[in-house]
């Protein structure tokens, strides 16, 4: 049942098994850059859903007895199996997500380094020996697997957000149900195809789709599942973390950021526009950790802006398939009107428009590249997190108004700076409240790296050597 040749027929894996929607219910499936449909997303059952936690319970019980090596073994032919399948990967993600192929590509790339990283770390999840007060006990601390893991990921990066989720999973012992956003479900049943070609044992891994609201209560409040792991808005992580709590459920939560740009007034400024703008309409903006509020020193900022809009308006936007282009379109018709109305309401207080402001019209959902400068502070912009290719500026006169500006959102996942001053950089690695802190680069994302913020915008990380530690409980064994 596919609407594009070139488009997977959607299943539902359940516990091993590619199955049809176990309700009979279907939605339709449309491609951001055009709005035709390309497919139709099963939506999971309650019986589905109890396969699903039917077969995370029992292989639990023998892939957390499967030694590291083994487990990494099979991680490891997963990613060489995504590195063969890239190109048919990237396609289907692009037609889903709508973002340019190569961007795609970069992803599906990414997703194969999280599954081999965690294949090598899972082999370092080591416990330890404590010194014991009397020569005759033994303290050891054991590293356990903690069950049947609940995943949640959202439509801005399909590959890689589960990858790090599952491999973190599999590669720590536990077993994993996974809920891709209903946009984009195709990357996820790819990454669970090349794993189920690798050899994971059935149950170890599910992918389940359809209604997020009823999938999320229905596996929250099963005694079977013992961790959540979600990345997507904050409203949605108090009310996933809130049901979590309800069931002692151990929770890393990914969630919104509002990043802050730090241009202070000795920042070589080709190099800092040259990097948020590439940074800035990445994905179109639909980026966690992208760039958006950018405090510039109050003597550079009109040459920073300058130079910004010069960049930024000969991005070629267009369908991420078609040939040399740098933006594609939003990924579904809510974001043009939340981006609308966040636009007029900076405009009404006094902002002004450098660059864009509009939906691009036509076929999909495509907005130009926007730069409002001059923001004041009670902007909505300034508060809430925009989620797509706008970019808002302020100025600052000095250090400390800078960091005021950069930790006075309850939001703190991601935030940037650029700065030839050494000691400028360690006061704002000391003071900026964030999770992930860029300096004269945006580089803070990769499979080595952790991932993860503070405040409102979650706790726990995900990548990283500290992309194990929510997966696993630690177990103390005193031995005479």
């Amino acid at each position: 049942m596919t609407a594009n040749p070139h488009y997977p027929e959607l299943r539902l894996f359940l516990a091993g098994h590619w199955l049809p929607s176990g309700s009979g219910q279907y939605n339709e499936l449309k491609d951001p850059a055009s709005g035709r449909v390309i497919g139709h997303l099963p939506h999971a059952s309650a019986a589905d859903l109890d396969q699903a936690l039917q077969g995370a319970e029992l292989a639990f019980k023998s892939w957390r007895r499967t030694s590291a090596m083994d487990r990494g073994t099979i991680l490891k032919r997963a990613a060489q199996l995504l590195r063969e399948r890239l190109p048919g990967i990237a396609t289907n993600l692009t037609l889903e997500q709508g973002k340019p192929l190569a961007e795609a590509r970069i992803e599906v790339a990414a997703a194969a380094d999280i599954f081999d990283w965690f294949a090598e770390e899972g082999r370092r999840a080591y416990g330890r020996i404590v010194p014991a007060r009397t020569a005759d006990v033994r303290y050891q601390v054991l590293r356990e697997p903690v069950g049947p893991v609940a995943a949640f990921a959202p439509w801005n990066f399909p590959a890689v957000i589960p990858a790090r989720k599952i491999a973190a999973a599999l590669a720590s012992g536990c077993t994993c149900i996974i809920k891709p956003a209903e946009e984009t479900p195709a990357t996820c049943l790819a990454l669970a195809q090349a794993l189920a070609d690798a050899g994971l044992p059935a149950g170890a891994l599910s992918v389940v789709t359809g209604d997020p609201a009823f999938i999320s209560d229905y596996l929250l409040r099963s005694s079977v599942i013992c961790k959540l792991t979600f990345t997507g808005s904050t409203q949605v992580g108090r009310q996933l973390g809130a049901l979590a709590g309800q069931h002692i459920l151990r929770s890393t939560l990914e969630l919104g950021g509002h990043a802050p740009v730090l241009v202070f007034e000795d920042a070589d400024l080709d190099h800092a526009v040259a990097v948020c703008v590439d940074n800035k309409f990445r994905n179109a903006g639909q980026v966690c950790i992208s760039p958006t509020r950018f405090y510039v020193h109050e003597r550079v900022h009109d040459a920073f802006v300058q130079r910004f809009v010069e960049r930024a308006s000969v991005l070629k936007v267009g369908p991420g398939l078609e040939p040399g282009v740098q933006m594609g379109p939003l990924a579904n018709a809510r974001r043009p009107i939340a981006l609308q109305t966040l636009v007029e309401d900076a405009l009404a207080h006094g902002a002004k428009a450098l660059m864009g402001g509009h939906g691009m019209g036509g076929e999909g959902h495509f907005w130009q590249p926007t730069l409002l400068a001059h923001v004041p502070e009670d902007a909505r912009v300034m508060h809430e997190e925009p989620f797509g290719p706008l970019a808002v500026t302020a100025t600052f006169a000095n250090l400390d108004q800078a960091l005021a500006q950069a930790n006075r959102l309850p939001f703190g996942l991601a935030a940037y700076a650029f700065t030839e001053s050494i000691k400028t950089a360690h006061i704002l690695a000391s003071e900026v409240e964030c999770g992930m802190l860029g300096i004269n680069n945006m580089a803070i994302n990769f499979a080595e790296t952790p991932f993860g913020g503070v405040k409102h915008s979650g706790f726990g990380s995900e990548g990283g050597s500290e992309g194990l530690d929510g997966y696993l409980s630690s177990k103390l064994v005193s031995l005479s």
